[in-house]
């Protein structure tokens, strides 16, 4: 099969699909892999490095799009890059189709085989190609945070870790998944005060047992949350409903309840996020103030750490990418039930409940594609 990558176009994304040790695994079992000029920059990979492991550069993306059976990306493709996509062909990325009806429309016009990255499981549920990133996204949220506190970019001047004499700052994280465990990881490192809140009693356990008395753990009713909110220098947003748009856990109202300066940080705004007063921002822009409140919703938050990111991503995705080029995309989903899973759209249907749902497409199931 013939497999490219290109550079990524998104705002201040560095990441790349491929990097030059996956290409030369793609190429040792026999593939063709085109890479577009310039597109490990990022990641401090040169054209020269991927040709060394048997690669093709290519001039531009069109080139990729044009002549690639599966493209293999980061983020999801653009508008321009959607235009380029093609029936019969294979993209291989992270799409997050719930809250993004304009490139759902697109994808399903354009008749290509989209596999999400976010929605592929493993055993006991768990989401493999998105665990990674989401360690990294909960280990920056604390480090973005910290920065927005400070008095220079608009936030109350509280250092987490305060100093002896001084109280430390006040960390809420809503959520205990990956995002919020490596968040609460980093920001206990610091020295904050630390509460992480969550509706499983098991995940609780879990936290509870982790952290002992470095971190306290509190059931996410409605008056905790919104307690814990307004208690809060910092709320980091955590929550994820895989494949399907995030809740919105602290409204408008609860703005005011909190301390001027203070900072939301909404991780899971790539699903639309669960601050209500939250939108997509980038690294260029990262943060906004509503009524005070200082938030920071960059949608590629993993991007600004574009090495160690790249290379934690085809950890998890090489794998699956390996299956899809050696059986087709088909075979390789009808051989791995969990790599079906991120199957999201296909020859113009929506094949993941969650998003047909969301954006009010006839749902077919992936079991219906495959036959």
């Amino acid at each position: 099969m013939r497999v490219g990558t290109v550079r990524e176009i998104k705002n201040h994304e560095y990441r790349v699909g491929l990097t030059p040790e996956s290409a030369r695994e793609l190429v040792t079992h026999g593939h063709e892999v085109w890479v577009e000029s310039g597109a490990g920059q990022g990641i401090g990979a040169s054209d020269a490095d991927y040709t060394r492991q048997g690669a093709k550069i290519v001039a531009t993306a069109r080139e990729i799009f044009e002549g690639c059976e599966m493209v293999v990306k980061v983020k999801e493709p653009q508008a321009s890059e959607r235009a380029m996509l093609r029936e019969g062909q294979i993209l291989y990325t992270y799409l997050h189709l719930a809250p993004d009806p304009e490139q759902t429309a697109d994808l399903v016009k354009s008749g290509v085989t989209a596999i999400a990255y976010e929605t592929v499981t493993g055993p006991g549920g768990q989401l493999p190609l998105l665990k990674p990133m989401s360690q990294v996204a909960g280990r920056m949220s604390i480090q973005a945070g910290a920065t927005a506190l400070e008095k220079a970019h608009g936030g109350r001047g509280v250092l987490l870790g305060g100093v002896p004499g001084v109280m430390p700052g006040k960390v809420a994280v809503i959520g205990g998944g990956v995002v919020g465990f490596n968040a609460a990881q980093m920001a206990v490192g610091l020295g904050a005060d630390v509460t992480i809140l969550d509706r499983s009693p098991d995940v609780l356990e879990r936290l509870g047992i982790y952290f002992e008395a470095r971190a306290k753990t509190r059931f996410a009713s409605t008056a905790n949350l919104a307690e814990s909110v307004a208690d809060a220098d910092l709320v980091i947003g955590a929550v994820l409903i895989p494949g399907a748009a995030a809740p919105k856990l602290v409204t408008r109202d609860m703005l005011g309840t909190m301390k001027l300066g203070a900072v939301l940080v909404d991780v899971a705004i790539d699903q639309g996020g669960c601050f209500e007063t939250s939108h997509a921002t980038t690294h260029a822009e990262p943060t906004f103030v509503v009524d005070g409140i200082v938030h920071y919703c960059v949608a590629n938050m993993p991007g600004a750490v574009a090495r160690t990111s790249t290379y934690a991503l085809n950890n998890v995705t090489l794998p699956h990418a390996l299956a899809i080029a050696n059986l087709g995309w088909k075979a390789a989903l009808q051989a791995d039930p969990y790599l079906a899973e991120g199957l999201n759209v296909h020859a113009g249907k929506v094949t993941f409940e969650a998003v047909a749902t969301e954006l009010g497409y006839d749902y077919v199931p992936v079991s219906d594609v495959l036959g």
